[in-house]
C-alpha cells in the first residue's frame, strides 16, 4: 500500500488501474463497433468450431428435427423484445433532461452560477467547448501549482519545500499530459472524458489539504492562501468531469439506441429467411471439410447477435467509467489506487 506521503501517485487511469493495456483498450478506448464486430466473430467462430466437433453431427440433427425453425424463432422473439427493452432504457434516461419551465429554468440558473465561478478562477469567459472548458481549469491549476512551489521555495521547512516541489512537479506533469489529450479531442467521441479521467485530481486535493494540516505551523498566510487557491481549482475539475461524463453518458446511449435499430432490421430479416427457406438441403456440400449449412448457419446466427453484441460492447464502456468515478471527493476506492 502507498503510503499517504507518496505525493508522486500514478496519474493515468492505466496506471492507477493496475490492468493491462489491452484489457483497457477493450473496455475504454477501442471503438465500440470494432468490439461489437469482434464479439459476433468469436461466437461465430466458436459456433462452427462446436458443431463441426461435436457429436452427433449437425447436419443430421437438422435432417432429424426442426432445429433451425426453433433457433431462429427464438431469436426474432429475442431481437425485438431486447431492442424495445434497451431503447425503452436509453429513452428513461433522456427523460430526465425534461420538465416543466421552473425545472428548466433552475437548471439553467444553476449552469450558469458554474460559468461565472469558472470565469473568475480562469480570467476569462468561459469556453463553451467542453474540451477547451476542461483545459483551461487545468491550466489555472497548474498555474496555482506553479505558484505554490515557488512560494514555498522561500520557506525554512525544508521537508516542506521537498514535498511541495515533488507535488508541484507531479500536478503540472499531469496537468501537460491531460492538456495536450484534450487539444484535439472532440466531444461526441470518448477521447474527452478518457484524458478528463488521465487527471488523478482527487489524490491532489487529498494531498493539499495534508500538507495544509502537517505543517500548519510552518506555513504563512500567503503560503496558505495559494494552497487554497490549488484546492478550490482542483475542487472545479470534479464536478465539470462528472459534467461531462453525464453529457457522454447520454450521448452514448443516444448512439447505443440508434445503432440496435439499425441492427435490429438486418438481423430479423436473416432470422427470417432462416426460419422460412432454410433447411438441410438449402446448401448442399462443403468446403475445407466443414459443410456449407454450419457456416450457413452460424453466420446468420452471429448476425442476429449483432443488436446484443453493440448492447454489451457500450454497457461495458459504460460500466467501467462509472465503476471508477463512483467518489467525486477525494475517496480511494480502488486498491491499485490506495
Amino acid at each position: 500500500m502507498t503510503d499517504e506521503t507518496d505525493i508522486s501517485t500514478a496519474n493515468t487511469m492505466r496506471e492507477r488501474s493496475g490492468e493491462s493495456r489491452i484489457k483497457l483498450w477493450l473496455l475504454l478506448r477501442a471503438n465500440r463497433l470494432l468490439v461489437s464486430s469482434i464479439l459476433t466473430s468469436a461466437v461465430f467462430v466458436a459456433f462452427v468450431i462446436a458443431v463441426a466437433v461435436l457429436d452427433p453431427p449437425f447436419s443430421q440433427q437438422i435432417e432429424s428435427g426442426n432445429m433451425i425453425n426453433t433457433m431462429f424463432s427464438t431469436m426474432i422473439t429475442v431481437i425485438v423484445t431486447g431492442t424495445t427493452l434497451v431503447v425503452t432504457i436509453g429513452q428513461l434516461v433522456l427523460s430526465q433532461e425534461n420538465g416543466p419551465l421552473g425545472d428548466q429554468r433552475e437548471r439553467m440558473s444553476s449552469s450558469m452560477d458554474v460559468r461565472d465561478f469558472t470565469e473568475e478562477l480562469i480570467g476569462s469567459p468561459s469556453p463553451a467547448d467542453p474540451s477547451e472548458f476542461l483545459r483551461q481549469i487545468i491550466g489555472i491549476t497548474a498555474q496555482r501549482a506553479t505558484a505554490l512551489r515557488e512560494s514555498i521555495d522561500k520557506n525554512d521547512n525544508e521537508n516542506l519545500r521537498e514535498e511541495v516541489d515533488e507535488f508541484a512537479e507531479s500536478v503540472t506533469g499531469n496537468a501537460d499530459t491531460v492538456h495536450d489529450q484534450l487539444e484535439d479531442a472532440q466531444f461526441g467521441s470518448f477521447d474527452v472524458l478518457f484524458a478528463a479521467l488521465n487527471f488523478n485530481y482527487s489524490w491532489k486535493i487529498f494531498q493539499v489539504e495534508r500538507l495544509g494540516n502537517e505543517y500548519e505551523e510552518s506555513l504563512n498566510e500567503e503560503e496558505r492562501g495559494l494552497l487554497d487557491d490549488l484546492k478550490t481549482a482542483l475542487s472545479l475539475f470534479g464536478p465539470a468531469r462528472e459534467h461531462v461524463k453525464t453529457l457522454y453518458f447520454q450521448w452514448a446511449l443516444i448512439d447505443l439506441s440508434q445503432m440496435i435499430l439499425y441492427a435490429a432490421v438486418p438481423a430479423l430479416t436473416v432470422a427470417g429467411i432462416m426460419v422460412g427457406i432454410v433447411d438441410a438441403g438449402t446448401f448442399p456440400g462443403s468446403t475445407l471439410g466443414l459443410d456449407h449449412i454450419i457456416l450457413v448457419v452460424g453466420g446468420a446466427f452471429a448476425v442476429t447477435l449483432v443488436p446484443f453484441m453493440l448492447f454489451v460492447s457500450y454497457v461495458l464502456r459504460i460500466v467501467t467509467i462509472a465503476k471508477r468515478t463512483l467518489a467525486i471527493e477525494p475517496l480511494i476506492l480502488r486498491e491499485s489506487q490506495r
